[in-house]
């Protein structure tokens, strides 16, 4: 397997060496200015404005300031945040944790939702069961993160009270006061994020669960008197989740794109909003740097979902 693993990362590094270039390419591209602030405001000598693009490279040719990127990344070193004043890298991971909690639990409750539910469909198709989870799953994939956003806080917030509508990552609390306040903020997105990817999920674990639980090996494993239960966990479940792993590492990193639009309703401190910050203020470092970062996780998330086809199915061979 650790040779397998090698060679698939080695695969990747054209990969990634080719969405780097196109990344940057268009970056550099792309109308505006860094520092148009700084050329607006008349406090500002221009000779400072020149000196500050004679730093950063800016007026360099765009290969020669890829290949200088390239080397710094290379060495560590993420570039500098134009509007934050410091190191990408610094800013970067002062967000992803409340992203990774947030994307994790609502990937995990996801998984708690769409996989009983979904089995027990396909077990008993077109029953009452059946419809009525295939029709929530339905609206819920029909509804966007955005909408269910906005309802949620008017129920849960501003006529319930239940939960705080705005996210602080300044909380006065300690101890486990703080981790309660922390966990009470945190539901609503997670539920909000959670629940469309069951939806979608739902009906995927449906569609490959009918698929296997009509194969003949399955018609012999009842017939040699297995429980019922004993078939479906055993036999159908394992071989039925192949493509529902397929499904779920390939969204990944779209679960990621969907948690920018849920972290601007819900005002979290979280990676999405800094590329929403990043993009509105033309800052091109923290742009490349979370583009890149989303485009490693397409193919680290690809990496595992082939890892798993193995553990999941010992027919697949690592070779």
């Amino acid at each position: 397997m650790f040779n397998y693993i090698l060679r698939r990362l080695l695969i990747a590094l054209p990969s990634l060496l080719g969405i780097s270039v196109v990344l940057f390419t268009v970056l550099a591209l792309a109308p505006g200015d860094p520092f148009e602030d700084l050329a607006n405001n008349p406090s500002v000598p221009p000779e400072v404005r020149m000196a500050l693009r004679a730093q950063f490279g800016l007026d360099d040719p765009i290969w020669q300031r890829y290949l200088s990127w390239l080397g710094s990344m290379f060495k560590g070193n993420w570039g500098f945040s134009f509007v934050s004043r410091i190191n990408v890298d610094q800013l970067i991971l002062q967000r992803i944790p409340v992203t990774l909690v947030v994307i994790g639990l609502s990937q995990l409750l996801a998984m708690l939702v769409a996989l009983p539910v979904g089995i027990l469909a396909a077990a008993k198709p077109y029953s009452w069961f059946d419809r009525i989870a295939s029709t929530l799953a339905f609206v819920g994939f029909s509804l966007p993160t955005f909408f269910t956003g906005v309802i949620f806080i008017l129920f849960f917030s501003i006529y319930l009270g239940w939960f705080p509508f705005v996210y602080r990552s300044d909380l006065s609390a300690t101890g486990l006061d703080w981790w309660w306040q922390q966990f009470k903020q945190s539901i609503m997105p997670i539920t909000v994020l959670g629940l469309f990817q069951a939806a979608s999920m739902m009906r995927y674990v449906r569609s490959a669960v009918l698929d296997v639980i009509r194969l003949d090996y399955v018609t012999t494993a009842r017939s040699k008197g297995l429980a019922e239960r004993m078939v479906i966990t055993k036999h159908v479940v394992r071989n039925a989740l192949i493509p529902v792993v397929t499904l779920v590492a390939l969204q990944m990193p779209a679960v990621f794109g969907g948690a920018i639009v849920t972290e601007q309703i819900f005002r979290i401190p979280g990676i999405g909003s800094l590329l929403i910050d990043a993009i509105l203020r033309n800052d091109t470092p923290v742009i490349m740097a979370v583009t890149f970062v989303f485009s490693c996780l397409v193919i680290l998330f690809n990496l595992i979902a082939d890892l798993l086809y193995g553990w999941l199915d010992p027919r697949i061979s690592y070779h």
